[in-house]
């Protein structure tokens, strides 16, 4: 397939842009796509599912998206003014960042979001155990672009979409006959001592949440649903992944300071189908 034409406004670790001639073509469903880790948002901006279902555990993330649909100018107009020279440095970043952990104005943090994205190390989201973010400033070279067309292409996309913000559960409890759910949950451990990034939050992804995400995607399956899971593409996963449709890819990791030290990664992706309704063998017609 040809590459996908709408890109996220946000840099997002674990992002799926370079995964999605891959993954597209699998997410096939008449009904809503679901997505109980959104993240950044490369995936239902390009898929052709026109319902959609957006959830993360990430309260400022959401709040974003939230804003976008429900008050884009505002939104876009009020994130513009951070994209200045004044606020190209390191004191202004890290000034912004204290602002944003002091405060409670959902709005205000949405806001302020982007700017530490897009001015920060790599674009991380990282909380530490307090709930504190504490990405370091990334020290750009030139100012960065205001993603104008990218916010605006996102609240275009978000008009009619149902956002929920809280655990992965709930989203996954909701897919029916029809509902394609793509499940992109924080990685599995790539090799024994190389821990995966998972500090999205300040709760972190342990390996009860992996086996509780498999169960609840063989019962959405059992629903009618079809699901597709992505991970690293190691032993335990496949072994966690057994009986289901699986691909194998590779993707540039983007997370390393030095840009030489980025390389490939195994990738699994997983699918769960529902099962063809059963014919029946008077008429011909399904049961």
């Amino acid at each position: 397939m040809k590459n996908p034409k709408i890109t996220p406004p946000l840099r997002w670790v674990g992002g799926k842009q370079r995964l999605l001639p891959a993954l597209l073509p699998l997410l096939t469903g008449t009904g809503r796509l679901i997505e109980p880790f959104v993240g950044a948002g490369s995936v239902f901006l390009n898929a052709s599912q026109r319902d959609i279902v957006i959830n993360d555990l990430n309260r400022d993330l959401v709040a974003m998206y939230e804003m976008l649909r429900d008050a884009p100018s505002d939104y876009i107009d009020g994130a513009r003014t951070l994209f200045t020279d004044s606020m190209h440095s390191q004191h202004a970043y890290l000034d912004a960042r204290c602002k944003f952990n002091g405060s409670t104005d959902l709005r205000e943090r949405a806001v302020l979001f982007l700017y530490l994205n897009k001015f920060n190390f790599n674009g991380l989201f990282r909380m530490n155990r307090s709930g504190e973010y504490n990405v370091p400033y990334g020290h750009p070279k030139t100012l960065p672009a205001f993603p104008d067309a990218q916010l605006q292409a996102m609240a275009e996309r978000l008009k009619s979409a149902t956002i929920l913000h809280g655990d992965f559960r709930v989203p996954m409890a909701m897919a029916a006959t029809g509902d394609v759910v793509y499940c992109d949950p924080p990685y599995a451990d790539a090799t024994p001592g190389a821990r995966s990034f998972v500090g999205y939050t300040s709760t972190g992804f342990t390996i009860n949440d992996q086996i509780d995400l498999v169960t609840l995607a063989r019962d959405a399956c059992a629903r009618g649903a079809t699901v597709v899971l992505s991970n690293h593409d190691t032993n335990w996963v496949r072994d966690l992944y057994a009986g289901m449709e699986l691909h194998s890819v590779d993707v540039r990791r983007s997370i390393a300071a030095n840009a030489t030290r980025r390389t490939q990664a195994g990738e699994l992706i997983a699918v769960l189908r529902p099962p063809s309704p059963k014919l029946n063998e008077d008429d011909g017609l399904p049961n």
